[in-house]
């Protein structure tokens, strides 16, 4: 059964049509990426599954639950943690203090401190600046933690919008060596990210999204291959 089952997804702003039955799948342990141009719909994808945004039509099932139109807070709850396009951390907060609101609806301490110095583990910087206000933090910094404090809330599955936008090249490496630990740490991935090239090294499985819906998918190293993807986001004919 797969953790994740979009099926026949719309969503509307107003009168304009975001998503036009949008349907999909993430087993269990999988990471799977959605790759389209600016404007396909994927960041859209991902918010209605956080339950930021209403469905005008469709499905979304986690965990043979259906979540469809549920409350942030109880999606969340249920281990679905999404890191969010901007990184949105809390600016005036300081980076222990951002960490601590990841795992706001946790009461296991002990775990938590754990978690903390996972967080650590992966992200040796977030330590170094643990007292400094998030605000001040470098774009790289900020997207660290951003993911740290999504780990915070022990995700079972984690939705990642664009984790490498803005990064210089060398820190979009290091982002994409993380996204790879965590998946190998046994969290399951969705990915939705501009850089297809990256996106597909990492991912078990792909969705292209062009205008709301999807027009291919396949294994992660056959949509690499395939000229019509190399052609319109890889860069290759």
């Amino acid at each position: 059964m797969a953790l994740l089952e979009v099926k026949d997804l719309s969503v509307s702003y107003g009168a304009i049509r975001a998503l036009h039955g949008v349907s999909f799948h993430v087993d269990e342990g999988e990471v799977v990426t959605l790759i389209g141009a600016n404007g396909a719909g994927k960041s859209t994808t991902l918010r209605t599954i956080s339950g930021l945004l209403p469905v005008t039509g469709g499905e979304v099932w986690y965990n043979g639950e259906d979540i469809t139109g549920a409350d942030a807070n109880r999606i969340v709850s249920k281990g679905v943690i999404h890191v969010p396009e901007g990184r949105r951390i809390f600016a005036p907060l300081t980076v222990r203090e951002n960490l601590e609101m990841g795992a706001f609806s946790r009461r296991d301490k002990n775990e938590i401190a754990a978690s903390m110095e996972h967080v650590f583990h992966l992200f040796p910087r977030m330590k170094e600046r643990l007292e400094q206000a998030g605000g001040t933090l470098s774009g790289g910094e900020q997207q660290m933690l951003a993911v740290g404090r999504a780990l915070m809330a022990k995700p079972r599955l984690l939705l990642m919008d664009e984790p490498s936008m803005g990064l210089a090249p060398i820190l979009v490496d290091e982002i994409f060596d993380i996204i790879k630990e965590i998946s190998q740490e046994g969290v399951t991935i969705l990915l939705v990210e501009q850089n297809a090239s990256m996106a597909l090294s990492v991912a078990d499985r792909g969705y292209v999204l062009e205008t709301g819906a999807i027009q291919l998918e396949g294994a992660a190293d056959e949509l690499a291959r395939n000229p019509s993807v190399r052609a319109a986001y890889l860069g290759g004919g």
